[in-house]
Formats: structure tokens, sequence, C-alpha cells
């Protein structure tokens, strides 16, 4: 459309200064026809675009001038300026990039608009550091070196090699094709392939990340959605202990984080949530229950109820002998 290319001439100009017909012309794929016509209807608009001539000559802004992003709703740029205030690091890293780009969206409002999207984004807190109960709510931490270069071998499509610890063994090398980034509850995760095969690594968990000057053998485009639903089922689908438990609502978030997946829940007659999860095995599920005391019951399985009720009584007769 010509006003985007309008909009994207402007910002060559004030991002680069003095620019030729042809310069402009190759960035915006254009004909030099095309780009004096443009020249003209910015003029027309009053936009202070001048002309230099002469051999090194182009064209030019008038310095100081600054555009402003009058297209943008009061609620776009309050969305905008909100999601920049948040823990920006969480974003693979990106909290600096993203930063920087608050700053140039707030540089190019019109004062008077920013003025009351500022006072309406400082009203606004998203991911403080700790919850209500000073617990800490950030993500897991990532090394920052180990997620630039994954992020670069996603973009660029690289091969990686990670260094990886995967629970209960010992740290590993291996060389993976990188597909895609996904972030859940704060958790990092890649998605890649190894010889072909679909691999997720947790982030956390990647101790090195070399990229490599080899393409990634990776298909050239990728619904990462899709993929991450079908390794989200694939994963629910091994060998893990369901439970139902019903636990008091200022223990849910306590649950959920214990647990390995949450497959269901809903509100039960008595207030409680009601949630179905998955544990690694019966020992997992007892072990993050027993961290709930009596704001939490397991309703089903029929073994893992018997298995925390033995626990309870051994520990009752523990303590009862005095």
């Amino acid at each position: 459309m010509r006003a985007d290319r309008l909009v994207a001439l402007v910002l060559l100009l004030r991002q680069r200064g003095r620019m030729s017909a042809r310069e402009l012309a190759t960035e915006l794929e254009v004909s030099q026809r095309t780009v004096l016509r443009d020249i003209d209807a910015l003029s027309l608009a009053g936009v202070p675009v001048y002309a230099d001539r002469g051999r090194h000559g182009g064209f030019s802004l008038l310095p100081g001038f600054r555009t402003e992003l009058t297209g943008l709703t009061h609620d776009e740029a309050l969305a905008l300026l909100t999601a920049g205030s948040a823990r920006a690091e969480r974003v693979f890293g990106l909290g600096a990039p993203l930063a920087s780009a608050m700053r140039k969206i707030a540089d190019a409002l019109p004062a008077a608009h920013l003025q009351a999207v500022g006072d309406a984004a400082s009203r606004f807190l998203v991911d403080p550091a700790t919850d209500l109960l000073s617990r800490p709510v950030g993500g897991e931490p990532v090394t920052a070196g180990v997620l630039a270069a994954l992020r670069r071998g996603v973009v660029e499509g690289r091969r990686l090699r990670l260094r990886y610890a995967a629970p209960d063994s010992e740290p590993h090398d291996a060389v993976i094709d990188p597909v895609g980034l996904v972030t859940v509850r704060d958790r990092a995760y890649l998605l890649a392939l190894r010889d072909g095969a679909d691999r997720t690594y947790r982030v956390s968990r990647i101790l090195a990340a070399d990229l490599l000057d080899e393409p990634a053998r990776r298909p050239a485009e990728v619904d990462l959605a899709a993929a991450w639903e079908e390794r989200r089922s694939r994963f629910l689908a091994d060998d893990r202990l369901r439970a139902v438990v019903a636990v008091d609502q200022d223990a849910r978030a306590t649950l959920l984080d214990t647990a390995r997946a949450v497959l269901a829940e809903h509100e039960g007659p008595d207030g409680r949530a009601v949630v179905e999860v998955l544990f690694d095995d019966e020992r997992h599920a007892v072990w993050a229950l027993w961290q709930l005391d009596v704001a939490a019951e397991a309703l089903e399985p029929p073994s893992l109820r018997r298995a925390l009720a033995e626990r309870a009584r051994l520990l009752g007769e523990r303590y009862a002998r005095g």
C-alpha cells in the first residue's frame, strides 16, 4: 500500500539521513520515478523533505523533525507500553531490545498522547517479582549466552551443539537442528530435531550452546503452535500417574507448580478446586501432596489415597510414642 511505503520512506530518511533516489528505490523496491512522486506527496502533506542537488545530493528531512504515531489509538499505545513494562527478560532474553523498542515508540508518540498513555500505563503492573505470599514468580535462570545462541540458531536456521543436563543423568552433548522457541508459565523450551527425530529441550537445562556454521536440516516452514500441541499430547500419553486432587484455592498455585501437567480443572461443591494432574509416579505424587498438608486431598486413584494414609499413620505412631 502507498501509505505504508510513505511511512517507510520517512523512517528511512529519519534513521539514515540523506539518501539518493536510487538508494530509496532500492530499499523500497520501486522505481526512482515512484520515489520522486512519493517525495512530492510528502511535501504536499507538510513533511519537511528537502533535496540537495549535485553529485552527492539526495533527499533529507529537516533536522529535528520527528514522526508521530498518530495512527495508534489510546488503548493500542497503552497495550504496547504496558507490555514493555513487564518482566521482559522472560521473553527469551530480549529484555533490553524490548525496552529499547518501547522507548522508540514513546519517542514517536505525540507529546499530549504520550502523557495520557504514560499516566495510564503506570497504573498497570504485569508479573511482579513475587506474589502476595512473597514467593518468587520469576522464570527459570538461563545463561544469557545460551539464549543468544539459541535465538540465532532459530532465526538464522543454523545447527547448534548443546551441552544438556537431563534429569537424573549425566550432562551430554548433542548436535541439533533448532525449530523454534516456546515459553509456557515462565519456562522456555527449545523445539528441535536430532537426527531427524523430534526433541524438546528445557532451556534452563542447557548448560552451553554453540552456533555451528552448518545450515539446520529442518522444514522450510513450521506451525509452531501445532508442533507444540503434538509434543504436549505425546508427553501426556507417556506412562505417568494421573491423579484427581481437591485443593484449597490459596494452595492451588503450589500444586500446579509441583505437578508435571494439568489435564482438567473445575470448582467443587465445597469451593475447592478439583484438578486432574499428572505426576511422574506415586512417590512424586505423595511428596507433592504432603507439602500441602490439609490444604489438598487426593480423590483418585485409590492407591494414592492409601499411600498418603499409610504415611500419615506411620508419622502419627512415631509422635504418639511420647
